[in-house]
Order: structure tokens, then C-alpha cells, then sequence
């Protein structure tokens, strides 16, 4: 495994996150104990979760079967840098409760301790905020964190879902504050969405945030989709089926699998490594459903793409360009 800072931190991490947003919904939990110790045996030592995760009447079970995993034991706690998530209303459907949501000061300090509950941990890492709050000013924001870094409850916060000019304003109000402010961000980001190339990674990186990308295949598409139709596989959904409803989506897609075909390479490794080139991204998060998908992200980080095979693959999915230049003259 390779390793990096997360953005202007001196925090070491892994290349690849470990996204745990299938734990419970879609692996239960004897095999998300397994995936995770495959993960810390490979070098992976980022962990990614979120308080909503486990969805609907589960919200929560996600990090229960986390903190079972650092209950076994073995300095598995001491190794993971573990990061969650904040902002969803935690309540069961239909019983949804003032105050139980969002990043007020009031919300923050109950989610958290919740979810050091759930974890079976004193501490968490990395706390992001999941989501833009438009109600509550940053300035409440940044007093609650301070009270929590203080407290030991956690060391840092990061975003996700942030658009640049918000990274840009948490930041410049938690310095006026002294407080150490936004250190990452998650964001969409792949091959085939590459609109946070124009002003969240550029605000990201002014700023010293780690840049980790979510839905690295883009909800599948960037895996092989059609081939695995063709051999009656797995059949996309969502933003992948979206696509490939277009004929223009389906025949774009169709290039990028001939392309790496023709070159020997995986779709799915090979869109991970990519993102691997671009310029501030720390890692992508990869979300593994069984032990045989972890093992083809793990090989995405000793993978080497050609300047040819990258040229190539701009050709196909274009960026939009830097800011301003993409939308002026």
C-alpha cells in the first residue's frame, strides 16, 4: 500500500479509503468483519463511514458493525484512521424530530456522541459534515468542533457534498477563529463527473484539503457495464442505467471499455487508477461488497497508465477545463 497526507495535516493515509456504506445493507456483518481485516492486512488503514449509514429503520448499523470489529481486538482501533459523517436525521422514517439534524451545535454534540456509542470508541478522527447546512452559520459550527476537539472527542473535521465557494467561506471563518477548519473533502468525482475539477478540487487544494473521491465507477458504469451485460451479469442501475439509456452515454462507454480492452486493463481497476493521477486527490473511496472486490481495487494502486492510455482517456471523457477558463474567454 501506498500512503499520503491528508491535505496540510501530518496525518498519514492510505490510497484507497475503505467505504463501509454496504455493511449491514448489502454484507452482513461476519463478512464486513472480514473485508475489514483483508483491508487492514493490505495496508488500508482509512476508514469511511457515516452516522446514516445502515439506511431507513437501520440507520446507524453500519458503525455498530465497525465498533463490533474494534471490539475483537488486536489494535484495530489504534491502526484505522476512521472518519464519519454527520447531518441526517437520525430518527426512524415518519418520526422525525426538531434538532435531530443537520450542523447545529445542539445536533453536532448529540450526533457524536451516538456515534462514538455505536463505534465502541472514545474518539474519531476525521468528523464531516455530510452535507451544506444553509440554516446554521459556520461560525456556530466551527464553536461546536473547537468544544469537540477540546473535549478529545475528535481531531479533525472534513466535508463532503461541498461546493468550492462553501470549502472557501468554513475556512476563512474558522481561521478569523483560530480554529484549524476544514482539513478534507468528499466529493463526486470520476472519469465520467468531472465537474469538481472546475472549482471544489481547485478550492481544495488552495485551502490544504485531501480530496477523496466517491463512486470512483460512478454507481458502476465505469466497471465494465456492458460487458457484464452482454455475459448476463449484474445489470446497472441508477446513474450507470441513466447513462446507458442515452445512446450517446452507452456508445461513450462503449469506447472506454474497447480502449482498455485493447490494452489489457479492467475497467474498474484502471478508472481507480486514474483517479490516482489527478492532482489532489488523496484517495478514492472504494465500497466492496465481497473480499474479491476489495482484492481488484487493491491492485488499482500498483497500476500504471500510459501518458498514451491517459491522453486517450481525456479524449473520451473530456474535463470541463479549469475555472474560469471553462465558462469564460
Amino acid at each position: 500500500m501506498k500512503y499520503t497526507q491528508l491535505g496540510r495535516t501530518g496525518l498519514k493515509v492510505s490510497r484507497l479509503v475503505l467505504g463501509t456504506m454496504n455493511f449491514g445493507p448489502q454484507t452482513d456483518e461476519a463478512d464486513s468483519h472480514a473485508i475489514m481485516d483483508a483491508a487492514l492486512d493490505s495496508g488500508i488503514n482509512y476508514f469511511d463511514t457515516a452516522n446514516v449509514y445502515g439506511w431507513g429503520e437501520n440507520k446507524g448499523r453500519t458503525e455498530e458493525i465497525i465498533g463490533s470489529w474494534f471490539g475483537k481486538g488486536g489494535d484495530r482501533r489504534d491502526k484505522v484512521v476512521l472518519a464519519t459523517k454527520v447531518y441526517g436525521n437520525m430518527a426512524a422514517d415518519g418520526d422525525a424530530w426538531p434538532n435531530h439534524d443537520k450542523l447545529s451545535a445542539v445536533n453536532i454534540r448529540r450526533a457524536v456522541d451516538a456515534s462514538l456509542k455505536r463505534l465502541r470508541t472514545d474518539y474519531i478522527d476525521i468528523y464531516q459534515f455530510h452535507h451544506v447546512d444553509r440554516d446554521t452559520p459556520f461560525e456556530e459550527v466551527w464553536q461546536a468542533i473547537d468544544t469537540l476537539v477540546a473535549q478529545g472527542k475528535i481531531l479533525y473535521a472534513g466535508s463532503s457534498n461541498f461546493p468550492g465557494y462553501k470549502i472557501a467561506q468554513a475556512n476563512e471563518i474558522a481561521a478569523r477563529r483560530g480554529s484549524y477548519g476544514l482539513v478534507s473533502e468528499q466529493c463526486l468525482y470520476n472519469l465520467a463527473e468531472r465537474r469538481a475539477e472546475m472549482e471544489v478540487i481547485p478550492a481544495a487544494q488552495e485551502y490544504g484539503l485531501g480530496v477523496i473521491p466517491w463512486s470512483p465507477l460512478q454507481g458502476g458504469l465505469l466497471g465494465g457495464v456492458i460487458k457484464k451485460e452482454v455475459e448476463g451479469g449484474r445489470r446497472a442501475s441508477g446513474r450507470a442505467a441513466d447513462t446507458l439509456a442515452n445512446p450517446a452515454g452507452r456508445a461513450q462507454v462503449q469506447a472506454y471499455e474497447d480502449l482498455l480492452e485493447k490494452h489489457g486493463l479492467e475497467p474498474g481497476e484502471a478508472a481507480l487508477a486514474w483517479l490516482l493521477t489527478r492532482p489532489g486527490v488523496t484517495g478514492p473511496i472504494v465500497g466492496p461488497r465481497t473480499a474479491e472486490q476489495l482484492e481488484s481495487a487493491l491492485r488499482a494502486v500498483e497500476l500504471e497508465l500510459s501518458d498514451e492510455l491517459l491522453t486517450s482517456l481525456d479524449e473520451i471523457f473530456p474535463g470541463p477545463g479549469p475555472s474560469p477558463e471553462a465558462f469564460a474567454w
